[in-house]
């Protein structure tokens, strides 16, 4: 049967090119998103044209039952061997006393709640506790959780420490039961996420603050995605793995 993949918030940027290797890698893959059906089957579209399976699956990973029918459509795939916890927003540039209520519980829901309620159905499929023959968890960190994005949007920064703690207290909590977890902890990617913070040319603006001077590439984020869900690291649990330049 075919091994399969999850990755939320797989339509574009680092998702679109994580959901890719996957394929490549010989992954069931997944595609989930919240908005934009139409990049979402585009990525479906490459993933067939080149002979792999792959299916889109709407859901708004911070409502249980959106995430419960996301996780119902992986079964139909085959066994659930690696969910990559991509799916998160950031808002637009803020400080702090200037947030209000709602941006703060929409971020959380979907930045934090999401990711925990993705790691639990993935756990109740993977854990030999529960019948599964194990797995891998990627959760979506970033360097904003060791810089805490002053001025920029430490809602965000906080909701990526949240990840930080998910995989090191998970990885913990499933070690012996063969799931292994970890983190990437992505820095300034040329991604549209830039484009919410409401800063044009955010990303070109930073190159100055990257030890390596340039920004990095989704590609390259995804390629530790996929080494950390391959045998080439199963040692390896409970990381959070920088791709930042030299920036973290």
């Amino acid at each position: 049967m075919n091994r399969v993949a999850i990755v939320t918030g797989g339509s574009r940027g680092i998702g679109r090119a994580t959901a890719l290797k996957l394929a490549q890698a010989g992954y069931a893959v997944v595609v989930n998103y919240a908005t934009n059906e139409v990049a979402a089957r585009e990525v479906v579209a490459a993933i067939t044209g080149g002979g792999g399976t792959a299916v889109a699956v709407k859901g708004d990973v911070a409502r249980e039952d959106d995430v419960l029918a996301l996780f119902a459509a992986a079964d139909r795939l085959g066994p659930l061997k690696a969910l990559i916890n991509n799916a998160g927003i950031l808002d637009s540039q803020s400080r702090l006393d200037d947030m209000s209520l709602d941006r703060l519980r929409r971020l959380f829901d979907i930045n934090i709640l999401g990711s925990f309620l993705c790691a639990r159905e993935a756990v109740k499929r993977m854990s030999v506790k529960h019948g599964g023959t194990g797995g891998v968890i990627v959760n979506q960190s970033s360097a904003a959780a060791v810089l805490g994005a002053p001025g920029l949007g430490v809602d965000y920064a906080a909701s990526k420490g949240a990840m930080d703690v998910l995989t090191i207290g998970l990885s913990r909590e499933v070690a012996a039961e063969g799931i292994r977890v970890n983190a990437v902890r992505p820095g300034i990617i040329d991604t549209e996420i830039h484009d919410s913070s409401g800063i044009k040319g955010r990303v070109q603006m930073m190159r100055e603050h990257i030890p390596m001077k340039r920004e990095g590439k989704a590609e390259e984020v995804a390629d530790v995605i996929l080494w950390l869900c391959s045998e080439q690291s199963s040692y390896v649990t409970g990381a959070l793995v920088p791709v930042a330049g030299g920036r973290c």
